[in-house]
């Protein structure tokens, strides 16, 4: 096997025994890093921070997998440049690589002027897809007091 001291240092190809025998006089553990290579990668380090080590690297990968989903709220009667200050935050948001909730809230009449608020939301689609590149990952879709689109940014 391929043997790795504790302090990262190769000493190369050692029989198991004298890898174990390594390990026990350094009152620490022989821990098999992996055996898809030939010979077996091995180290010589404590099993418990071992395990810390590949548990917080794995918590790492996780958090920037997933990524948050964060919310813009245009209204009904929204100005153009208040559009484009909407916008540029939603960009600062797809740029962290989240993905961005878009939505309008209806109220009275506004509910049968779906068509209008559909107009606003394809300009401020209009306006983001200026400054960066957009994917619909949900298309607008009509809820109970408003509309809703998610989108994220392309790759």
């Amino acid at each position: 096997m391929r043997l790795i001291d504790e302090n990262g240092k190769q000493i190369g190809i050692v029989a198991l025994e004298k890898a174990l025998q390594t390990a026990r006089e350094r009152n620490l553990d022989l821990i098999q890093i992996t055996e898809k290579v030939e010979p077996p990668v091995c180290k010589i380090a404590e099993a418990g921070k071992y395990q810390y080590l590949l548990q917080k690297k794995e918590r790492k990968v996780n958090v920037k997998k997933i990524g948050e989903l964060k919310g813009i709220r245009l209204g009904f009667n929204i100005s153009l440049h208040d559009m484009e200050t909407r916008a540029r935050q939603a960009e600062k948001f797809l740029n962290k690589g989240n993905k961005v909730r878009i939505e309008m809230r209806l109220r009275g009449r506004e509910k049968r002027l779906s068509e209008f608020a559909k107009t606003k939301f394809n300009q401020f689609l209009e306006i983001l897809e200026k400054s960066i590149p957009i994917k619909l990952e949900r298309e607008l879709k009509r809820e109970a007091r408003g509309l809703t689109m998610i989108i994220t940014k392309k790759q």
